[in-house]
């Protein structure tokens, strides 16, 4: 049997290649194919079936494209009501690929629809060796809840049936079945994914803390507190994986802009898109530029952050990046990109034209800040169990995903000098650019953010101490 798994950072997704006597299948594709066919062609299979475990919502799949190009029959569970055609598949239905046999178990929880994936090698054994769990069970952690909402499913009622799915199906498996799910660490899918991208059922069963003995009862209550706010882009990408998104070659590639094209396209309402690194983009930036780097989880981040709709312009180091970021938009489906900015910030200095920065700071000098100043307003833009964790003493916690709904409502003083601190200076770089657009102008960004705080040595606050 052929099986290898490709890992996305950028998304923190899984997907699969399986094959056998010169058949394959893909499972959980990302939108650009091309790793797929090139894999499968030089290990002489011909792509077969396309298996989506559930209809995903934080990213566009290349399902279709890839089923336009190799013929490939497409597979859902029976609750997906997918509109692209497609192979419904329920419990205990199986395929072949050549000698390698998929069982299919429906495992709502997650999302109605969701599906895991026995994997048989049926030269090796009739019993599964392998599961892929999609967003059911990740190592580490399990599917969220609450992403039914739209669907008319309450998290309680998504989470009672994660227990079911989860304790009748997955947990029966033997202990050396191995797991590989559909993410990992960094996804917003789950609450605590590990780093390690497969494990086995029995040490899941040891370590995940969602599969400790508990009632289905404390399993609902576990599950559906402190969930991190789900990105506005889920359900709208879930949408698309419905209907299958259009193949990336029929995106038209960013045009390049002069900085007045870019000026005047700004003064009309688009998203000024500024990939560069937070050092960069604190030496000097477009004002009212947004800072997601494109060396972090851009794509999240940018889906997260960006409305779908929007027009965006790019501005990046060299013409590159500019591809990069385009096609990373266009995984999560931001795809209305009207052009770059050529020749990037060089071009625009050249122009004469207003730039605006970010001074960047060390935590030693965080420190000296708030040791000597009472006035300093200090932003945590992490997740809100990041920040009950340990933060900085008397950090706001203002997560970045909402920060811009919540910042009116923070009692702020643009005026006054406002720090910006996540985990290690990526995050707080999108805050301090949000930051600008409310028209503060004394930010800092703390480079190395609340890791580095915490190695210094300096005081930590917690939840408990603050409350």
């Amino acid at each position: 049997m052929f099986f290898k798994q490709f890992y996305l950072n950028c998304l923190a997704h899984a997907s699969y290649l399986i094959g056998s006597d010169g058949e394959a299948v893909v499972v959980d594709p990302q939108r650009d194919v091309d790793q797929y066919l090139e894999e499968a062609e030089i290990a002489g299979l011909k792509i077969k079936y396309v298996i989506e475990t559930h209809l995903h919502a934080d990213f566009v799949s290349g399902h279709r494209e890839l089923a336009a190009r190799t013929g490939a029959e497409i597979v859902f569970g029976q609750q997906a009501a997918a509109t692209i055609p497609h192979r419904p598949v329920k419990d205990g239905d199986e395929l072949a690929v050549g000698k390698v046999k998929l069982r299919f178990l429906e495992t709502p929880g997650h999302t109605p629809e969701g599906i895991c994936v026995l994997v048989i090698d049926t030269e090796v054994s009739d019993q599964p060796q392998r599961v892929l769990t999609g967003d059911t069970l990740f190592i580490g952690d399990v599917g969220r809840p609450d992403l039914a909402g739209g669907k008319g499913y309450t998290p309680q009622t998504m989470a009672a049936l994660m227990y079911d799915s989860l304790h009748a199906k997955l947990l029966r498996l033997d202990d050396a079945v191995e797991v590989y799910p559909a993410h990992g660490a960094g996804s917003m899918c789950g609450k605590n994914l590990s780093t390690e991208t497969s494990s086995t059922i029995g040490e899941q069963r040891k370590v995940n803390y969602a599969l400790q003995p508990m009632t289905k009862e404390e399993f609902v209550r576990v599950m559906t507190t402190d969930l991190p706010e789900a990105p506005a882009y889920f359900s709208k990408d879930a949408e698309i994986n419905r209907t299958g998104a259009e193949a990336l070659t029929l995106l038209p590639p960013a045009p390049a802009l002069s900085p007045a094209e870019v000026c005047k396209l700004a003064a009309q309402g688009c998203v000024i898109l500024d990939v560069r690194d937070a050092n960069d983009f604190g030496a000097g930036h477009i004002p009212g530029a947004l800072n997601i780097g494109l060396d972090g989880q851009f794509a999240s981040w940018a889906g997260s952050l960006i409305p779908m709709t929007s027009p965006i312009l790019i501005v990046a180091d060299d013409d590159e990046r500019i591809e990069e970021a385009q096609l990373r938009l266009a995984r999560v489906g931001l795809e209305n990109v009207q052009g770059y900015l050529a020749g990037g910030m060089n071009a625009w200095q050249e122009a004469g034209l207003e730039r605006a920065a970010v001074q960047q700071i060390t935590v030693a000098e965080l420190k000296e800040l708030t040791d000597t100043r009472s006035d300093l307003q200090l932003i945590d833009v992490r997740r809100p169990g990041e920040h009950d964790s340990g933060h900085a003493p008397h950090a706001i916690n203002s997560p970045l995903a909402t920060l811009r709904e919540v910042l009116p409502h923070l009692n702020l003083n643009p005026n006054k000098q406002t720090a910006v601190i996540c985990a290690g200076g990526y995050r707080s770089s999108a805050g301090t650019s949000i930051l600008q657009q409310f028209g503060f102008n004394d930010l800092l960004n703390v480079t190395g953010g609340t890791k580095a705080w915490i190695d210094a040595g300096y005081e930590v606050e917690t939840r408990a101490q603050v409350h």
